[in-house]
């Protein structure tokens, strides 16, 4: 019997088990529990990120949106504090982000790939530094929760999308 299993299961067509090289990673999620849930993981398809809107008041970050391409996300969060809007070059992606939480998020800083650093919001909490597990994979999309303030916020890594040919790289 034992030799008849062996010999049916020499003739099952097995795929080696070749690895994949991966590239997606998650980071997060950051701040608390509370807000509505949020995900751009649709927005992706649109290009790779090229501009960020921030909303800050003195104590959180209250709100956010992120182009995608040339495609504006939906705005989540709330409507107090002052906004701030950063553009990144043609071909720059952001490479890591931290910042810091308590029950809402209070800070984001944004680092690129081409050296600079973009922060927004106060800097108390406990600290946090996001950035993708493999090589050469960038920041694609923002998932979270989000009501009045930026409650919880996570970051979606990958490579950058080949085939966006007017993105610049």
């Amino acid at each position: 019997m034992e030799s008849a299993v062996l010999i049916l299961l020499q003739k099952l067509p097995f795929k080696r088990n070749r690895s994949q090289p991966r590239s997606s990673s998650y980071s997060g999620e950051y701040g608390g529990g509370g807000g509505k849930r949020f995900s751009h993981s649709g927005n992706q398809l649109d290009g790779p990120i090229t501009a960020i809107r921030i909303r800050t008041n003195r104590w959180y970050i209250v709100g956010l949106q992120v182009r995608y391409g040339k495609e504006w996300s939906n705005y989540v969060g709330g409507s107090s504090g002052d906004l701030e809007e950063i553009f990144l070059h043609p071909g720059e992606s952001i490479i890591q982000v931290s910042g810091k939480y308590k029950s809402y998020v209070r800070k984001l800083v944004f680092v690129t790939d081409k050296g600079r650093y973009f922060p927004f919001g106060k800097d108390t909490g406990t600290s946090f530094n996001a950035a993708p597990l493999f090589p050469n994979t960038v920041l694609r999309y923002f998932s979270g929760s989000s009501g009045s303030v930026i409650d919880a916020i996570g970051f979606h890594w990958d490579y950058y999308p080949s085939d966006c040919p007017s993105c610049g790289k």
